[in-house]
């Protein structure tokens, strides 16, 4: 990647194939097949820790070494849980799988993430990180209050041993994520 080639990037956990497996069999036993959802295919599964948007080579590169240089968290472990919606289950356009516990550690990891953004010079994140697994896009919106009340949480945990820089190729299905580079913690 050159300094003139810009990409749609951005910084997140990926899931590991055993986990999105469970996942996705967890959401088909609670009927997701059935919800008005267009459903996110679980290869592009991923906790996004900062959006990046168009970055050409140079702010990629600069972005890693500020990633690779900060104070990172040991592998730890999160766990997935319940379901829930934005902007909020009476109106929603997207559902999502909240994450129960490691969040202070994916916090640390957002942190960094955005330190590295800001430090090479995209404007700060206007809102707080919510740790999430999107799983579904509503359009549109519709009340899914009772499809929340029913959703029996997921409970899958999982290890967090990387960040990971995506590339989004937004394409007449859907978006398509390709990995890129990525940062193993210890």
């Amino acid at each position: 990647m050159t300094a003139g080639d810009r990409r749609r990037l951005f910084l997140a956990v990926g899931l590991d194939a055993s986990t999105r497996s469970v996942l996705a069999a967890h959401l088909e036993a609670q009927g997701a097949a059935a919800w008005p959802d267009r459903l996110v295919v679980p290869d592009n599964w991923h906790v996004t820790l900062r959006f990046l948007g168009w970055t050409d080579g140079v702010q990629r590169d600069r972005v890693m070494h500020s990633l690779a240089d900060a104070d990172l968290p040991a592998a730890f472990r999160i766990r997935f849980g319940s379901l829930g919606a934005f902007p909020k289950p009476r109106r929603a356009t997207v559902t999502w799988v909240g994450v129960e516990s490691g969040t202070a550690e994916l916090s640390r990891l957002a942190d960094a993430a955005e330190h590295a953004a800001q430090t090479v010079g995209f404007a700060p994140e206007e809102r707080p990180f919510h740790p999430h697994l999107t799983v579904g896009r509503v359009r549109p919106p519709v009340d899914v209050t009772q499809r929340l009340d029913r959703f029996e949480p997921c409970n899958v945990v999982m290890v967090v041993d990387r960040i990971t820089l995506f590339e989004s190729h937004l394409e007449r299905g859907g978006a398509r994520y390709e990995r890129l580079d990525e940062i193993v913690l210890s």
